[in-house]
């Protein structure tokens, strides 16, 4: 037997307890709220050891939950050598401060923001993503401040000389200071990324590209329908927030029009408004698109309300009004008769399993449809000199007919309102097709 034993490298899993409070607003039932919030936990690394659930009418304004249920947390996290506590609703920095002062060192207590916050953090690979995340971190770290300063601040109370000038606060204006400074920072370099993200849109918009944004509850499988249908490789797994970082892919439909498919961060039940704050620019994608793929996971029990979450989102980024369809993803885990109920009661919906690769082509004829709802047939006649127009009426036209005569291309297509706008200077009547 060897002297020494060598020493696990293995990440030790934080014991997690969750603590959901039922305030009987109408919203997810509160084991769902929960069950998703212990999914939150796994994927940031954490083993949920025990839950807490309490029925209030209001949220207690100390510690959130009643004081007899506090102590009966305390219990528990002693029993169970608990590190963290979880709680499924926003914690204000007073409840935060006062609920870890009652549990005791060295036992964390965060919310279910800090939560998603922690996983932004790690998911985020770009620059454009770490900034967003460090962004939305500071600003949910600035107001609790002063608790991660209280053992310096209440020197003050002290009182004496120097008392108005003591250790504590001057610390903590010195990190407000640094934080808002950072704070600041953060915003200008998003606003110039932002500024540069428009001018790329602008320049897929000059295109006359068709742009599809896929949006949909985290997990509900978007990045798995973009690589079936676009042949990527998109990083796509079986967690909550596997991507954050926009990807945008080219497709081509069987009419020969060339689209881009944009696949973005998930959404999630109260998603932290910070977060959607500064994850705009990155939304802005959404904002820009023709079309909107709602994707939802038609297993999940709360597919309605994760749909109904879906909205919530797109009227704060104000791109509730461009024309969408609702995808129902995984329909291959529904038994036939789930899912003639819901091509019955959703008609207008696509159904299909991305990773069973089935339903994919009513999807692409459903986008097809959208794409050509406001095209118009001209008639127009390119001139040779004008090659790149040629180009554009063969990639992003559907030619009906073509014919090469003396003055250039006669071409009779089916154009998009950008691409007719292009082609408006070389439209020519039926009169003159027939006279030539």
């Amino acid at each position: 037997m060897s002297r020494f034993e060598p020493l696990s490298t293995v990440p030790v899993p934080e014991r997690a307890i969750l603590v959901g409070v039922d305030l009987g607003r109408g919203g997810w039932p509160l084991e769902d709220s929960l069950a998703e919030l212990g999914r939150l936990a796994k994927t940031d690394g954490a083993e949920v050891v025990s839950t807490v659930t309490q029925r209030l009418d209001s949220p207690v304004p100390r510690t959130f939950i009643g004081s007899g249920k506090a102590q009966e947390l305390v219990s528990l996290v002693r029993n169970l050598s608990a590190d963290v506590v979880i709680f499924d609703d926003e914690l204000s920095p007073s409840q935060q401060s006062n609920l870890e002062r009652i549990l005791g060192e060295p036992t964390k207590v965060i919310d279910r923001t800090a939560l998603i916050l922690d996983i932004f953090g790690q998911h985020a690979t770009t620059h454009e993503g770490r900034l967003q995340v460090q962004l939305a971190q500071l600003q949910y770290v600035l107001p609790r401040l002063r608790g991660m300063w209280g053992h310096l601040v209440g020197e003050q109370t002290r009182g004496g000389i120097g008392s108005r000038f003591g250790q504590g606060e001057s610390q903590l204006e010195v990190d407000r200071r640094l934080v808002r400074d950072r704070i600041s920072w953060l915003r200008r370099e998003l606003r110039e990324l932002e500024g540069r993200r428009r001018v790329q849109s602008k320049a897929r918009w000059d295109s006359g590209i068709y742009r599809v944004a896929l949006v949909g509850y985290t997990n509900a499988g978007k990045s798995t329908l973009l690589n079936q249908l676009t042949g990527s490789e998109v990083y796509a797994k079986d967690e909550l927030f596997a991507t954050l970082d926009p990807t945008t892919r080219r497709l081509e439909l069987e009419e020969g029009r060339k689209i881009t498919l944009t696949d973005t961060v998930g959404f999630i039940q109260k998603l932290p408004t910070t977060l959607v704050e500064s994850f705009k620019s990155t939304l802005a994608e959404v904002r820009a698109a023709d079309l909107v793929l709602k994707v939802v996971d038609a297993s999940d029990s709360n597919a309605r309300k994760q749909l109904a979450a879906v909205d919530d989102v797109l009227a704060d980024i104000e791109s509730d009004k461009i024309p969408s369809v609702v995808v129902y993803n995984k329909c291959d885990l529904l038994d036939a008769d789930e899912r003639n109920v819901l091509s019955a009661s959703h008609p207008d919906a696509v159904l299909l399993s991305a990773l069973g690769s089935w339903g994919l082509r009513g999807l692409l004829y459903r986008i097809a449809q959208e794409a050509s709802r406001d095209d118009v047939t001209i008639t127009a006649l390119v001139p040779y000199d004008k090659g790149l127009l040629m180009k554009m009426v063969h990639e992003r036209c559907q030619v009906v007919r073509e014919e090469y005569v003396q003055g250039g291309l006669m071409a009779t297509v089916r154009a998009s309102s950008r691409m007719a706008e292009t082609l408006a200077p070389y439209v020519v009547r039926a009169s003159d097709v027939a006279g030539s």
